[in-house]
């Protein structure tokens, strides 16, 4: 008798925890609609196009996808799960996942606009002694004599440890355009800095 009245006990919960998943999913399907509609009426007005490596644009893809198929059905989850708890005034759970749901939809609008307009240019194919997109460049510090090598890539792959730097960061656009031999002088927080370009090349 007493497994009886657990069991009777638990299938509200159930019950609630149900519905709460389909709300949340329809939510989300909501917010996808809208999306679209405003995509669509935004069709036409052309969009600024960017550059970005392979690489980059794969990296973008790959948290795009864990982000629809991972991220967005556990936090449906979590957030269903924290309802069926009951009160949701001091249910910090609940919002929680529900702030953790509104920044993964906002990344995902995000990612979503960012892999639309890439322009994803094979660096492997660029030829020339001159210094674009995707160059990969050898310079020399002209006071300390360090060597540095850097890649210029698109904003949004930029990791300056990794030796990716920006196409919009003041080293890059003070690069473009030059050759190996050429000499090129940079203002930055910590004052200016003159480099060598010793080599440049398309990898």
């Amino acid at each position: 008798m007493c497994r009886g009245r657990i069991g009777l006990h638990k299938a509200p919960r159930a019950i609630r925890a149900s519905r709460e998943v389909r709300r949340a999913r329809q939510t989300a399907g909501a917010a996808r609609f809208l999306k679209r509609a405003g995509a669509g009426r935004r069709k036409g007005l052309g969009m600024e196009k960017f550059p970005m490596t392979p690489r980059g644009f794969e990296k973008l893809k790959e948290e795009l996808r864990w982000r629809q198929q991972s991220e967005r059905p556990r936090i449906i989850e979590a957030i269903a799960e924290a309802r069926a708890h009951g009160d949701l005034s001091e249910n910090a759970e609940y919002h929680a996942a529900k702030e953790a749901q509104s920044l993964n939809e906002g990344r995902i609008n995000e990612l979503e606009d960012l892999v639309a307009r890439a322009e994803v240019i094979d660096v492997s194919k660029l030829t020339g002694d001159r210094i674009q997109f995707g160059a990969t460049v050898t310079m020399i510090d002209e006071d300390t004599e360090e060597e540095k090598i850097y890649q210029i890539v698109g904003d949004q792959e930029a990791d300056v440890k990794e030796g990716r730097i920006s196409i919009s960061s003041p080293i890059a656009r003070a690069l473009i355009g030059k050759g190996e031999g050429d000499t090129i002088e940079v203002n930055a927080p910590g004052g200016s800095r003159s480099y060598e370009i010793i080599a440049l090349k398309f990898v």
